[in-house]
């Protein structure tokens, strides 16, 4: 971590804090929810060892980064604002994006927006599959009914997630950052209906801690919500169907080099192996070249399986 620096940048009219190691090509890690630049602490590292200039930013709404408070602030051509934003503080004609969870959506979609400033992008635990067919929300709504559903709860009237959160942020973390077979606690609302409560007591409480988050790393987590609180975050699950909308008129295929990688266990491919995922993907990829199978682990992979994770990222890196 001594090899870390961290400082602050303007990028698209705001500020955001930067953690960067190395030097050579650049390399863009863009974190996901309820995340921070610290989720890729074992990846700045390593992309430095390995010759490139690896940046994680805060991005807009979390850690020491700008929050405004309007969700449409949040909305996807403003995010791939930021992160062209980056590019250009460093003066470089292009870089490759890395990102995990909502960061997958955003790489994905500023390769999208600006194509000739990305040169490579690789997505975790969010595969791209192209535009839905109708608004995002409107298909959730119509699936979930009544049931919680946490996307759904995000875009409930009043703040109610983010106030949930800002109330227990421990609470909160430590219930989502854990491994597919982390012990648990009984839930303490079993009911699937919304109308029974929000989400902390819908996550059974983690009893032993992950090997891959130490007490101190969990800390750190805790420590930046407790100062940027969560609204932040939670507005860009407010804008599906804004984002939905003003990309209509976008060409949904990806030009440049494309990769994935995923634990086999992350509840969001919801079991798919290789040959599904690269069907899914292969018509809006023109060149999509790994997709990355971690055995037996869950949704925090850059976290959990550190090692296998930077062998797939140099192995893209080094193939541009």
């Amino acid at each position: 971590m001594t090899d870390i620096a961290m400082r602050q940048i303007n990028s698209n009219g705001i500020q955001l804090r930067i953690a960067e190691a190395g030097t050579g090509p650049l390399v863009l890690l863009i974190h996901g929810w309820p995340e921070s630049w610290y989720s890729w602490r074992h990846q700045l590292t390593a992309l430095a060892a390995a010759g490139y200039h690896a940046v994680a930013p805060d991005m807009r709404g979390y850690g020491g980064s700008s929050a405004p408070s309007e969700p449409e602030a949040y909305r996807i051509d403003h995010l791939a604002k930021d992160v062209v934003g980056i590019i250009d503080h460093f003066a470089e004609p292009s870089a490759t994006l890395i990102g995990h969870d909502w960061g997958s959506m955003v790489v994905w979609y500023t390769a999208l927006l600006h194509p000739s400033r990305i040169n490579g992008v690789m997505g975790m635990s969010v595969p791209y599959g192209g535009r839905a067919k109708q608004p995002p929300l409107d298909s959730m709504r119509a699936a979930m009914g009544d049931n919680f559903f946490y996307i759904l709860y995000h875009n409930e009237a009043g703040g109610v997630a983010e106030a949930e959160y800002d109330s227990d942020p421990r609470g909160i973390l430590s219930r989502l950052y854990a491994s597919p077979d982390s012990p648990r606690a009984a839930a303490k609302i079993i009911d699937p209906k919304r109308s029974a409560g929000g989400w902390i007591d819908r996550l059974g409480e983690v009893t032993e801690q992950p090997d891959w988050l130490k007490v101190k790393d969990l800390d750190y987590f805790v420590n930046e919500f407790q100062r940027s609180g969560f609204r932040g975050g939670v507005n860009y699950y407010r804008n599906f169907n804004t984002n939905w909308e003003i990309t209509q008129d976008l060409d949904p295929v990806l030009r440049m080099p494309c990769a994935f990688v995923s634990g086999s266990q992350d509840v969001v491919i919801q079991g798919a192996d290789e040959p599904t995922l690269r069907a899914m993907m292969t018509p809006v990829m023109e060149d999509l070249r790994e997709i990355t199978l971690i055995a037996d682990k869950g949704h925090w992979i850059q976290q959990e399986a550190p090692e296998a994770t930077n062998v797939a990222i140099t192995q893209f890196l080094k193939g541009l």
